[in-house]
Parts: structure tokens; C-alpha cells; sequence
């Protein structure tokens, strides 16, 4: 699996803002990543140091489309924590 296969996507919330501050970073991840795999993709893709990783898997919020109801897709959330000696991820820099 390639590592920009099991990083999906950022999540940018008010709590994983206020993350940032403390070097930790959310990301959407493949639900089949475990955490040695999240961590090696962190450190290929933006090229810093993984202190350790948390991982949840996220429940898909019901949705009503009228009177029709159904659920979205089930997903698996990653936190990321640098070491206290990495540089931090350039992307997310803009948004703190």
C-alpha cells in the first residue's frame, strides 16, 4: 500500500486546530491502516518524525434525504504527535 493511499485527507476542525499547537496533527486513514503504517506515511509524505499515533474509528453520522434515511460512510481517524525535535507540516501552518 502506498502512503498516499492510507492518508485520505486532513481534518481541519476547531479541536484538531487547537492540536496543532502541541505538534499533533488529524488526518482521515484507510480503515485497514494500523498505526506502524500511519506512522511510516506521515513521516514519507511531509518528511518529519512520528512520536506516536492514536487512532479511532469514527461512526457515519445518519442522514435524511426526505422520507428516505440511510447513514454515511463509516471511517477511521489518525492523531499524529512530532517529536519534540521535528519541524512542523507546512500544509496545516496557514490554518493555526
Amino acid at each position: 500500500m502506498d502512503a498516499r493511499d492510507i492518508i485520505i485527507a486532513p481534518v481541519v476542525t476547531e479541536k484538531s486546530v487547537t492540536l496543532m499547537a502541541d505538534k499533533k496533527y488529524t488526518f482521515k486513514v484507510d480503515k485497514n491502516a494500523n498505526k506502524i503504517q500511519i506512522a511510516n506515511a506521515v513521516e514519507e509524505i511531509f518528511g518529519v518524525k512520528v512520536a506516536k499515533v492514536n487512532t479511532i474509528s469514527m461512526k457515519g453520522a445518519k442522514r435524511r434525504m426526505g422520507r428516505f434515511e440511510g447513514y454515511r460512510s463509516d471511517w477511521k481517524k489518525a492523531i499524529v504527535t512530532l517529536t519534540a525535535d521535528s519541524k512542523t507540516i507546512e500544509f496545516f501552518d496557514g490554518m493555526a
